[in-house]
């Protein structure tokens, strides 16, 4: 279940810090507590990553020293505040290897991302008899959104089936992307399967009958590289909160020759360069996209999360990731009526699995009385369920700080659960 690794020299460069997840875990000051009595075994990382010090000790120097709008003062807590906000433009532009500081836009988080281009790319490009191709594996932000430009422009919405592995079925790709096909939007990596998919391939062939392709990355920017010149993708998008960094923060990536060809997503301050009741003139990236106050000290902290990944070699990162999960298909077996959902060949550290005769609500509710943290439900992806044929599953998702006894910690709340229900 090896994970892919799109390569990005400039990320090696210096020294790097030694990574031993029980040395890591002693940043993060949430994982140092007690629930219900027993140590906290997080394993909700698809859903949410834990904050290091240094990310939330910037959200506090922000608002003790630096709190000031930004772009629009030219007092010294203002010039300080814009300074360090537009340093992480350029942070993330090195994280991913994109082209310009330009193409990296602000949002919310990768829901946002989403919406912005449904909204100002499908009124710039879509008309009726169109067609937009998703998977069946996509988080409801990676579907909805283009269920409503379809319902707006008239295009059609068309979707890659899956297998029984959790893997795309790339039988029919040929018959689903065709001239028509305007956008393909696609996930990276699963949230609910752990699914990586092989996205430079379809990216070339999308590129080849003229569509675009946005690929949603919010669950494979915290666990391999992106490179996404290396891709060739015209969006990717991400979430601050699942890369160490604070909730209400998120990434637009786009080519910047396209974005300039896209109108604005809203109207308001910092988008402008002149406003008359005859005309409003914008301006120019990456500010176009940008109305309004943003989340200032969200996006200073989100640089904060990129510097403390950036002391470790991804590559360690993935080889510690890879054998949690290894070990967890190992212990699988030993419990009875488990069944993992979603065994492809290339995965992320997700791990989503049902009981039979338990409800997955059930098991979330058990395991959480011995102290470990994990996710039931349909995890926002209800056509994976449908596809699965059950109702949700219970999923453990791991980060960089989480260890070999966390995995122990998680098949003894597991067993319990099982004396419990027998």
């Amino acid at each position: 279940m090896s994970l892919p690794i799109n390569k990005n020299p400039a990320m090696d460069l210096g020294t790097k810090r030694r990574f031993v997840a029980a040395e890591v875990r002693r940043d993060f000051p949430a994982l140092l507590q007690e629930v219900r009595g027993k140590p906290l075994v997080y394993l909700d990382n698809a859903n949410t990553t834990q904050k290091p010090n240094s990310v939330i000790d910037s959200t506090t120097d922000y608002y003790q020293h630096d709190n000031a709008n930004v772009h629009r003062a030219t007092h010294t807590l203002s010039e300080r505040s814009t300074q360090q906000f537009d340093n992480v433009r350029q942070k993330i532009k090195h994280f991913i290897n994109a082209a310009s500081t330009k193409e990296i836009i602000f949002t919310r988080g990768t829901t946002e991302s989403i919406n912005l281009v449904a909204s100002s790319f499908g009124r710039a490009f879509l008309r009726t008899g169109d067609e937009i191709l998703i998977s069946y594996m996509e988080h409801h932000s990676n579907i909805v959104p283009w269920q409503i430009l379809c319902e707006q422009s008239g295009a059609l919405l068309k979707v890659i089936p899956i297998n029984d592995a959790g893997e795309l079925d790339l039988s029919q790709i040929d018959t689903l992307l065709t001239s028509k096909t305007k956008l393909l939007a696609l996930t990276h990596a699963s949230n609910a399967l752990g699914t990586v998919n092989p996205i430079q391939k379809l990216i070339a062939q999308a590129h080849h009958v003229g569509a675009k392709v946005l690929i949603d990355g919010a669950q494979a920017i915290p666990h391999f590289q992106v490179d996404v010149q290396a891709l060739d993708c015209d969006f990717y998008v991400f979430s601050g909160h699942k890369i160490y960094g604070p909730t209400g923060t998120g990434v637009l990536y786009g080519k910047e020759a396209l974005l300039e060809q896209m109108p604005p997503y809203q109207g308001g301050g910092d988008m402008i360069l002149s406003v008359a009741f005859e005309k409003t003139h914008y301006a120019d990236l990456p500010a176009k996209f940008e109305a309004g106050t943003p989340n200032i000290a969200g996006v200073i902290a989100l640089g904060a999360a990129l510097d403390y990944l950036d002391q470790f070699n991804f590559t360690d990162i993935q080889a510690h990731e890879k054998h949690l999960l290894a070990y967890t298909h190992e212990l699988a077996p030993s419990i009875k009526g488990l069944r993992p959902i979603g065994t492809a060949q290339q995965k992320i550290g997700v791990f989503s699995f049902v009981f039979d005769d338990i409800h997955a609500h059930d098991v979330g509710t058990i395991v959480d009385q011995q102290g470990v943290a994990i996710r039931a439900g349909h995890h926002c992806a209800m056509p994976v369920m449908k596809r699965m044929q059950v109702p949700a599953t219970a999923r453990a998702s791991f980060a960089l700080y989480n260890t070999l006894d966390d995995v122990d910690r998680l098949f003894a709340a597991l067993r319990e659960t099982r004396r419990f229900f027998t």
